[in-house]
């Protein structure tokens, strides 16, 4: 049955062709009757005038508005010529519902006048008066015109239908597409977010590495034991940056959490003294205070603040030239916590914190920026008046509205 009902929708013309047969072989039938009880033959005009009210069914769907002009251009010839009301005048009401159902204004108008003045017309052209007076009359005129407003009304109804399910499926396409690219936009900020964690990563880890390495080459011939102690740095931190790393590419490939059941490295504040304490093993002097109560804090505010730490601390070793020293200030306020890391050294080139890193340097303070302000923060970063470079961030407990 279902095979039958998807070959008929998909052979529309088809379907109508074989109504508008049947209707002409009605209308055929009670012309001959009529002929044959009147002892004559059928009028050629009258015969005309159906095939072109059943051609109308026919291709009512491919030309409805043309084949509304066709039919009420015989319905004209057919009161001018006194040709009586046949069966093949059903196509009418066909055609009116058809016109209804499209979205072409002037048609659906001119099938609504249509179908109101047709059964008057007829009325005035073939009335017979059968004593039911002028009351009668009119309400004989008015039963006739209701087929007419209910094909139209039928037809404008599902219109309305069609009008509102395309509507629904627009607004289910349309919302499918903002889903599509707040998906987008959700996945890109968590790569810019894993980005940034993988830069922090590196740069930090890298940049003791090197120092290490520098240091272990110095001191190979002279002092092996350091040397030796260098290397043994450089391993430990090369594992810690392996498995960091392991971890955040592991996100990016599957989406699914590393061993341990978190996504990224979560440091705290309280890894900020275990992440001064090997810098001072890499050479670098730091000098260290906290002051304030120190107390839990918002996990986005912790792993901020250590992560603004450490960037400032790798610039410092990566800009600030030979014996540079820094300084890491951490203090709790009531409604915040403020950071203030220094060194003495020569500084950063300028266009890495005026401009961003123009020729693709300058990431790393960049990325403290965006963090800073996804916890609704303020950072100042610059060179110091008497030397060095001086980066204070202030990050609110709360997220500002």
């Amino acid at each position: 049955m279902q095979r039958l009902y998807d070959f008929l929708r998909r052979h529309p013309t088809g379907v109508d062709s074989f109504w508008a047969v049947v209707l002409f072989a009605v209308t055929a039938v009670g012309l001959a009757t009529e002929a044959s009880q009147e002892t004559r033959d059928p009028d050629v005009l009258t015969v005309i005038l159906a095939l072109v009210q059943c051609l109308a069914v026919a291709v009512r769907r491919r030309a409805p508005e043309k084949m509304l002009l066709l039919v009420a251009a015989g319905g004209l010839v057919q009161l001018i010529t006194d040709n009586d009301v046949m069966v093949a005048n059903f196509a009418m009401l066909v055609v009116i519902y058809t016109v209804a159902t499209r979205d072409v204004t002037w048609a659906r108008r001119f099938a609504l006048g249509g179908g109101l003045v047709a059964a008057p017309l007829a009325q005035l052209r073939w009335h017979e008066d059968n004593g039911t007076g002028t009351l009668g009359t009119i309400l004989l005129t008015g039963f006739m015109i209701v087929p007419f407003l209910l094909a139209w009304v039928m037809g404008d109804s599902l219109r309305t239908r069609r009008a509102y399910f395309a509507q629904l499926e627009e607004r289910a396409t349309r919302l499918e597409q903002e889903r599509e690219a707040q998906a987008k936009v959700a996945v890109a900020a968590e790569r810019a977010r894993i980005a940034r964690e993988l830069h922090d990563v590196v740069a930090h880890n890298v940049s003791v590495m090197v120092v290490q390495a520098d240091g272990a080459a110095y001191v190979m011939d002279q002092a092996p034991d350091q040397a030796k102690k260098a290397l043994e740095t450089i391993s430990g931190t090369g594992r810690q940056a392996l498995a960091e790393m392991r971890r955040l590419l592991g996100v990016l490939r599957t989406g699914e959490p590393a061993e341990g059941g978190e996504y990224v490295p979560q440091p705290d504040v309280e890894q900020i003294d275990d992440l001064i304490g090997q810098c001072r093993a890499s050479g670098l002097t730091v000098d260290f205070k906290v002051e304030g109560t120190a107390r839990p804090l918002p996990s986005g505010v912790e792993l901020t603040a250590y992560r603004i730490v450490q960037e400032a601390l790798t610039n410092t070793r990566k800009h600030g030239g030979p014996n540079a020293g820094a300084s890491v200030r951490i203090v709790y306020f009531d409604d915040g916590l403020g950071l203030l890391v220094e060194d003495d050294g020569k500084g950063a080139p300028h266009e890495l914190y005026e401009d961003g890193g123009a020729d693709g340097r300058g990431h790393g303070l960049i990325g403290m920026r965006e963090r800073v302000g996804m916890v609704g923060g303020t950072l100042d970063a610059g060179p110091r008046p008497g030397g060095g470079f001086r980066i204070s961030a202030l990050l609110p407990l709360k997220p500002a509205h």
